[in-house]
């Protein structure tokens, strides 16, 4: 291995140090691969490449079943596939992504500064609530909480804390969150992941704005 690619994986997050080597490489992969599906596919290739995405991310589960990382790029990879196929089909995919969230949290919860929680509670947003699904954002609220303790200046669980505000109608609040979430440190390795997530604060920054006026 490179000593440049050794770097990165030490830099990527010092929770991978969980994982050996070889599967810090296969977690960087997966998160890499997602970016790339999700910010630079269009929208009507991103099915076929998220259902491959998601089979190399089952199979690491199997294969690390006590690895917490491994779950919950599962989950976060089943949640964009159900996101990218849409309607009542997507169903059974969110709630797979719910089980494996929940199943990093029981292994680790501060895994990856706390995503599987900051995961969660974006699938209790977005998805249907009683009868057609689980969504319930009262359920959402104490899983942000969670994450923000975990990961306070996290691009990630910013934008989703500015989102679940917005949606709950606390304008003023979901833009103070989500300003933050644009000065949130780099990650290194994942530029692509943070430049990506910075356009979708940008565009939901738009709607609470439209909403202040």
């Amino acid at each position: 291995m490179s000593k440049m690619l050794f770097a990165l994986l030490c830099m990527v997050s010092t929770h991978l140090w969980a994982l050996d080597v070889p599967d810090q490489q296969r977690l960087v992969s997966i998160q890499q691969e997602w970016a790339r599906i999700q910010y630079q596919l269009p929208a009507e290739k991103r099915v076929e490449s998220f259902e491959k995405l998601a089979l190399q991310a089952a199979a690491f589960t199997q294969e690390r079943p006590t690895a917490a990382e491994a779950w919950i790029w599962s989950g976060i990879v089943n949640s964009s596939l159900a996101g990218a196929q849409g309607g009542l089909g997507a169903l059974s995919k969110v709630k797979q992504a719910k089980t494996d969230l929940e199943k990093a949290i029981s292994l680790d919860p501060t895994a990856l500064q706390g995503s599987a929680y900051a995961s969660l509670a974006a699938l209790y947003d977005r998805v249907p609530g009683w009868p057609i699904g689980f969504g319930d954002a009262d359920k959402a609220q104490p899983l942000l909480e969670e994450a923000l303790k975990i990961n306070p200046n996290g691009i990630d669980p910013l934008y989703f804390c500015g989102d679940h505000l917005f949606r709950q109608g606390h304008y003023a609040q979901a833009k103070e969150a989500l300003e933050k979430a644009l000065l949130a440190p780099p990650r290194p390795g994942r530029e692509l992941a943070d430049a990506g997530r910075r356009k979708d604060i940008q565009l939901l920054l738009v709607d609470v704005n439209k909403k202040l006026k």
